[in-house]
């Protein structure tokens, strides 16, 4: 399945966080295509929401399962439960905003916890089965343009995107063998209730470092989220991403200008002088041994020198 085209057709997928928001976007792009969904939640109410609407769009019923993406026993037994999976798509996560600096080890554990733990979760409970059932797959790992685009007001957060970058980007190379793609998945603004989740804070993570919130304000700063893409259309690239077996999807043009600024920025901090032969050759190897990987060839330490 790694370039897999457009037949989805019966290939069971499972969307953490798919009730709501981005997840439910792609499940309904997915829905259309014919796909089995497994659908995670921790709301019940959104759950029932979201039921209602497969039902009637004249769509199969989805498979629910509550989860939350930080319970790895939670994994394990529904990775017993759901069966061969051939797209997974890391989709939960929380978007909470504070300075830095001010931040506290609670605030640390709970957004690394969820946004990036979550998905390590999930691949140690899914990618055994998705390498065994010998069908190939997609693991798409939904980040964020704060895997690129910094700001003082979301540096945990950032952090988590940049980690799931980073992740994103070597592990497409350990599944290319297995005919598994990956995709990092990087929305901008979506019209989304994500600015919400400072409000749904767990008891064990009470000793946040930021101020407390301040319910008006977060609803004025939900309002600029009305402004944003249909969920629906990031759902969409999305499928349309994976079927052509794109590593980097990109829902949003609105983010040019700050990639032309860091791509100015980092060829300026490079030093303009020459490169001993011993290191670029073994730059040049990494490089080769990349693309190998890419291809489907397991790469050892041995490779790289």
């Amino acid at each position: 399945m790694n370039g897999h085209g457009s037949n989805w057709q019966g290939k069971t997928a499972l969307i953490t966080g798919g009730v709501t928001g981005i997840g439910l976007g792609i499940a309904r792009a997915f829905a259309a295509q014919g796909m089995d969904l497994v659908l995670t939640y921790r709301n019940q109410a959104h759950r029932d929401e979201a039921a209602a609407w497969f039902v009637a769009n004249g769509y199969a019923a989805p498979r629910f399962a509550r989860l939350d993406v930080t319970d790895r026993a939670g994994w394990a037994a529904l990775a017993a439960e759901v069966g061969p999976v051939h797209v997974l798509v890391n989709n939960a996560g929380v978007s909470v905003f504070g300075p830095t600096d001010e931040a506290s080890h609670d605030d640390y554990d709970w957004i690394m916890g969820v946004n990036f733990g979550g998905i390590a979760n999930a691949l140690v409970a899914m990618l055994p089965g998705m390498k065994a059932h010998g069908q190939g797959g997609h693991v798409v790992n939904v980040a964020s343009m704060a895997a690129f685009c910094a700001g003082p007001q979301a540096g945990i957060y950032t952090a988590s995107k940049f980690a799931v970058r980073g992740l994103s980007e070597s592990l497409r190379y350990n599944l290319a063998p297995y005919g598994i793609g990956v995709s990092l998945m990087c929305p901008g603004l979506t019209r989304t209730n994500a600015w919400g989740s400072a409000l749904k804070r767990p008891e064990g993570f009470a000793g946040s470092g930021f101020a407390p919130v301040d319910r008006a304000e977060l609803e004025a700063f939900g309002q600029a989220f009305e402004l944003g893409m249909d969920p629906l259309e990031v759902g969409e690239k999305t499928l349309r991403g994976i079927s052509e077996n794109r590593f980097l999807i990109l829902t949003h043009p609105d983010h040019r200008e700050d990639f032309e600024e860091i791509h100015a920025e980092l060829m300026a901090a490079l030093p303009d002088e020459p490169i001993p032969p011993g290191r670029a050759e073994i730059e040049r190897l990494r490089r080769e041994a990349n693309r190998a990987a890419a291809a489907g060839s397991r790469i050892g330490i041995s490779d790289l020198t």
